[in-house]
């Protein structure tokens, strides 16, 4: 199977692969050490395939250059990044011999949504103009049903616990567990599991009050200090939400302001004190 064969299987598959090409060689009068007659060189063009947990495709025109390369570029699969960088020939740091381009060709981010309530419908609408895939997840029949939900990708009746059991392995830093129950039995068990995954943003519903009782609780159900710090409560970034819609647009918006290292210039709730709502007069809590 040539690579572009098995890249587009894999983009079929909705499977994390990259393409690492060469983009620029370096005249070899600029080479901080001369080529040795026979020795093999970055070739302009060239272009390795890397998929997780396979051996990548192909060669760049060196094999350590190869090696530095598909190590570097399961780090941008991870991160769902396209990005260019620069090596010595061999794979050397802070040598710009070779320019390599990633192309990433990632599978949507998954945002977990535990509890069925009327919130969660609205932040299933944006998470989906995000392009994220969404899952809702309840333990309640009656509430967690695809009519419900028809904007989710998958609606799951099940507790989050053991559901976290199943696709916790799959979560990676680009996607999103948010919490918005406030039933002690549903949150504390989704919240333990989620923090012993790899998701990149943990988030959990309810006032200043309800965070206080429920970090009580998963201290007690044996979190440490530091995982509890993961946790994003009450939700979402301070710009004074109040209906569900206002509320989910302030949770994705703090989302994206973790993952692109701009968090801190609108405050999150979290790092706020006072009424999570300005005027003192809050909306209904979800049930």
């Amino acid at each position: 199977m040539s690579q572009y064969e098995a890249l587009s299987a894999a983009i079929r598959a909705e499977e994390p692969v990259a393409l690492a090409s060469v983009i620029e060689v370096a005249p070899e009068a600029e080479w901080e050490e001369p080529p040795v007659t026979g020795e093999a060189v970055p070739v302009l063009g060239a272009r390795i395939l890397v998929r997780p947990g396979q051996p990548w495709s192909g060669t760049l025109g060196d094999g350590r250059l190869d090696a530095v390369v598909a190590r570097d570029t399961l780090g941008a699969l991870e991160s769902g990044q396209n990005h260019t960088r620069h090596y010595g020939r061999h794979g050397e740091a802070r040598r710009r011999e070779v320019a390599v381009f990633v192309e990433v060709f990632a599978p949507p981010p998954q945002m977990v949504i535990f509890g069925a309530v009327d919130f969660t419908a609205a932040l299933a609408r944006v998470a989906k103009i995000l392009g994220y895939r969404v899952t809702v997840c309840d333990a309640r029949p009656v509430f967690a049903t695809p009519q419900r939900f028809p904007m989710a990708d998958q609606v799951v009746v099940d507790w989050p616990d053991r559901h976290l059991q199943a696709v916790g392995p799959s979560l990676g830093p680009r996607d999103a567990v948010c919490v918005l129950t406030h039933d002690p039995k549903f949150d504390v068990p989704a919240i333990a599991a989620a923090v012993r995954t790899g998701v990149g943003y943990l988030g959990a519903m309810g006032s200043r009050r309800t965070h206080s009782e429920r970090s009580r609780r998963l201290l007690e159900a044996g979190l440490t200090e530091d995982e509890l710090a993961r946790v994003m409560g009450p939700i979402g970034l301070d710009i004074g939400a109040r209906t569900p819609e206002e509320t989910a647009v302030s949770i994705c918006a703090e989302i994206i302001a973790l993952r692109s290292g701009s968090a801190g210039r609108v405050p999150s709730l979290r790092d706020r004190s006072g009424p999570i709502h300005r005027d003192g007069a809050a909306p209904p809590e979800p049930d």
